[in-house]
């Protein structure tokens, strides 16, 4: 590396460390004005160009992994993310009673919650899978597998499973995995930018990474599922929703016990991207103490049996 290259190189990495720290104290104008003035610098020779370049596709990369997702835009995202589920699930409408009554369960813990409104809602709908899964993506989407419901017993334990999924929704999971793959993305944009500068090499040729995070979510979703802390703080706002609810919140760790028993395939579904049912037991059962509620769960098993007997 001669010189002038290793100039340019320390110029850029001098630069994206003044813009990564707009990135620190949440000021995107920051990386916008960073983006405008390295092409002004390089219009006027005060840089040459392909230096401005990157240190505009940098700027640009931070200040978008700096963005707010507002709720309209966490709506659509889910929406697309669910698209993608259902290239690979079917929704199943075998049980339409089934499917309004898991709705009915959905909006009575939504409307006890600390987020009872969001953009367009919250709406469970029933995958055609004997896989014992559940998903839940940005913006309300829940998907609950027939494997899943077909394990539950109560609809104490269908309300776990949904407050389990509403709390996905309502701690952000989802956007905050878009969020943590746009630092990562905008670190690795700053690499091949500040790279390809030391290298010689066009900017404006190198591959933009900086892609839709829809696949990431759907990524996670599916295969390798949220972290173990995200999947524990799931079920301890679980906990607290059904009991604000009037739900018995120790139907959850009934739910869990059965998931347990069942000896669940860890190479798929719900063995895959959950914890395993001892440590959600564990976690959650330290939770299921804060809130002592009155068991009513009798005076719900007539509806419970009349929702499930067209079957699941």
């Amino acid at each position: 590396m001669n010189a002038i290259k290793t100039k340019k190189y320390i110029m850029l990495i001098l630069f994206i460390l003044l813009i990564s720290s707009s990135l620190i104290i949440s000021c995107t104008h920051a990386a916008a004005v960073a983006s405008v003035g390295a092409q002004v610098a390089g219009a006027f020779g005060v840089i040459d160009q392909n230096l401005a370049d990157a240190i505009s596709l940098s700027a640009d990369s931070i200040g978008r992994a700096a963005e707010e997702i507002t709720p309209e835009q966490e709506y659509f995202i889910g929406r697309a993310v669910a698209a993608n589920l259902l290239v690979s699930y079917n929704v199943w409408n075998g049980n339409p009673a089934l499917t309004s009554y898991l709705n009915s369960i959905c909006r009575a813990i939504a409307i006890n919650s600390p987020r009872p409104d969001i953009f367009s809602g919250y709406f469970v709908n029933i995958l055609d899978t004997y896989e014992i899964n559940a998903f839940a993506t940005p913006g309300g989407h829940i998907f609950i597998t027939r494997g899943l419901l077909s394990a539950a017993n109560s609809e104490d334990a269908l309300a776990g499973i949904i407050a389990h999924e509403i709390a996905h929704i309502q701690l952000q999971h989802g956007i905050k995995s878009i969020r943590n793959n746009r630092i990562m993305q905008a670190l690795v944009v700053t690499g091949i930018s500040a790279g390809g500068v030391a290298a010689g090499y066009d900017v404006n040729e190198l591959t933009d990474i900086f892609n839709e995070s829809v696949s990431e979510i759907v990524t996670t979703l599916v295969n390798s599922g949220y972290s173990r802390t995200q999947e524990f703080e799931a079920d301890d706002l679980a906990v607290s929703l059904m009991a604000h609810a009037g739900y018995n919140p120790s139907a959850l760790i009934t739910m869990l016990r059965v998931l347990e028993g069942g000896g669940q395939d860890t190479s798929r579904g719900f063995g895959r991207t959950h914890p395993t049912p001892a440590q959600r037991i564990s976690n959650a059962g330290t939770t299921v103490n804060l809130y002592p509620v009155q068991d009513t769960s009798t005076f719900r098993i007539a509806r419970f049996n009349e929702a499930i007997r067209q079957g699941i």
